[in-house]
């Protein structure tokens, strides 16, 4: 290969295939400084387009020719516009129907096949230009325009489909537009010229059309047409594609390093089932059974499934927690509870988990000894309205920290370091509403496109969840938005884009 500067060496006449060749004299012939549209080129060359946009692109490689790329906007006539041709436009097919039948009603309309869109753009059309006369039966208004005469719509139509360059009034291209009839799009052409490296290359004889021959294969050796041939030169210059190896998707790769760095802080992982009931995702949590306070968490129920109910003594120490009674042993209620009857039958529903803290509470309810670090990385599902921040499907990262005397500040040290591991800088704090923690806080990260955005929701568990588990001593937790948090982190500005599947938008920058 040549060095950088360096002129490489010219192709020998053995180098260059049939159509190739065919091209290059073709080129050589015109003027200089001149250049061949692509398909004059073909022509002149007698050479099928295709096979010469092939032969093209391979000259050029071997830098003996050279393209100029010319853009423009060109109009075509759209099936929608050439069907309209056949059959004529709704406005004709109408005007023709009142000069055969007279005033029609929209039975009428209905049988000559005009409906829906078509109907409406036929009355639309011909009103606003005074052809028909209000109300119904429809018939044509007296002394309106001629009706025999082409609309401007139909002219123009025609026009392009004879001739996409063919001049059309702005109003009336904009209306083909409207309806799809026609559409602009932008087309390439491209214009040819050899370099000079291509003048000076010898070319073979003219009677010299003995085929190239590329890979040596048993088939060549066993006939033994390799003898008679010539062999096709490897041009080392040549682009070669690029081939990627399989790798993991983005999203998901982020997610391994998230719980890399939970790991690293000693925090152990704990996993629990998908298909959830009310009980673990809701109930254990103290999140009232008939509340408004429910819809913080609009879950998605299973038809066709039956929960499993919890343990009778468990189940029997949160009614008593939400009823505001004593707990079997003691002598005064945790709280007033909910003032309100706790239904077993509800906390029996099978529901898609909405919250990894569902996790939190099957792994408190194991009474695990302090101190204790756990997490749990995993879907959750939830009934939203899908947008740039928002999704069915979503991975929470819910944790627990178990250990005497921790407070909020503990809390807030994780969040902090957790975002200082990501890259994340800007983080702040405000005090924040769960019905399962208090104090409350809510942690924002800034988005360079969407602003601020939630992402680290935690607090305290109230005694109200952690009594009836068994659990003594104070116990932080959390469910990090890491959905959301990996938005930042990957520079995604729609949550939608953690979920492409499009192999070839990955494949050319997907992280």
């Amino acid at each position: 290969m040549p060095a950088d500067g360096e002129r490489s060496a010219a192709p020998g006449p053995g180098a260059i295939a049939g159509p190739e060749r065919s091209l290059l004299r073709a080129l050589r012939a015109m003027p200089a400084g001149t250049v061949a549209p692509e398909a004059e080129l073909a022509t002149a060359a007698s050479v099928a387009p295709d096979v010469a946009r092939g032969a093209l692109q391979r000259l050029r490689a071997k830098r003996l020719v050279a393209v100029e790329e010319r853009s423009a906007p060109r109009r075509t006539v759209t099936a929608r516009g050439r069907a309209a041709l056949e059959g004529g436009l709704p406005e004709r097919r109408l005007l023709a129907l009142l000069l055969r039948a007279g005033p029609v009603g929209p039975d009428a309309l209905a049988a000559a096949g005009l409906v829906g869109e078509e109907r409406s753009a036929a009355i639309g059309g011909l009103r606003r230009r005074g052809f028909l006369a209000p109300g119904t039966p429809f018939s044509l208004a007296p002394g309106g325009p001629d009706p025999t005469v082409p609309l401007p719509e139909e002219t123009a139509l025609a026009g392009a489909a004879a001739d996409p360059a063919a001049p059309m009034p702005e109003p009336v291209e904009e209306a083909l537009l409207r309806r799809g009839l026609i559409a602009r799009e932008r087309v390439v052409d491209r214009f040819w010229a050899p370099t000079a490296e291509g003048r000076e290359t010898p070319l073979p004889d003219e009677d010299d059309d003995r085929p190239l021959l590329g890979p040596l294969t048993p088939a060549l050796l066993g006939s033994g047409a390799w003898a008679g041939g010539t062999f096709r030169p490897y041009d080392v210059r040549a682009p070669v594609p690029f081939l990627g190896g399989a790798r993991p998707h983005p999203y998901l790769a982020w997610l391994e390093e998230f719980e890399e760095i939970l790991v690293g802080l000693g925090f152990t992982e704990a996993e629990g089932p998908l298909l959830e009931t009310e009980f673990w995702n809701s109930d254990v949590l103290f999140m009232p059974q008939e509340h408004p306070a429910r819809s913080i968490h609009d879950v998605l129920t299973v038809r066709g499934a039956a929960g499993r109910p919890p343990p009778a003594d468990l189940l029997g120490r949160v009614a008593a927690v939400h009823e505001g009674r004593p707990l079997p042993g003691d002598t005064a209620p945790v709280s007033r509870g909910w003032r309100a009857p706790f239904d077993p039958t509800i906390s029996a529903r099978p529901v898609l988990r909405s919250q990894t803290t569902a996790v939190s509470a099957r792994f408190l309810a194991g009474r695990p000894a302090p101190p204790f670090r756990m997490y749990c990385l995993d879907r959750n599902f939830r009934r939203e309205s899908v947008d740039a921040t928002h999704h069915l499907e979503f991975a929470q990262c819910e944790g627990v920290l178990g250990q005497p005397e921790v407070s909020i500040r503990h809390l807030v040290g994780v969040f902090r370091a957790l975002a200082e591991a990501i890259g994340v800088r800007e983080l702040v704090f405000r005090p924040g509403y769960f019905p399962f923690t208090e104090p409350s806080i809510e942690g924002y990260v800034r988005h360079p496109r969407l602003g601020w955005i939630e992402v680290f929701p935690g607090g305290l568990l109230r005694p109200e969840v952690l009594r009836p588990l068994g659990v003594e001593g104070p116990v932080a937790a959390w469910g990090i938005g890491v959905t959301r948090l990996a938005m930042v982190a990957l520079g995604v500005s729609d949550i939608r884009e953690l979920f492409l599947d499009d192999v070839a938008r990955l494949s050319q920058g997907g992280g």
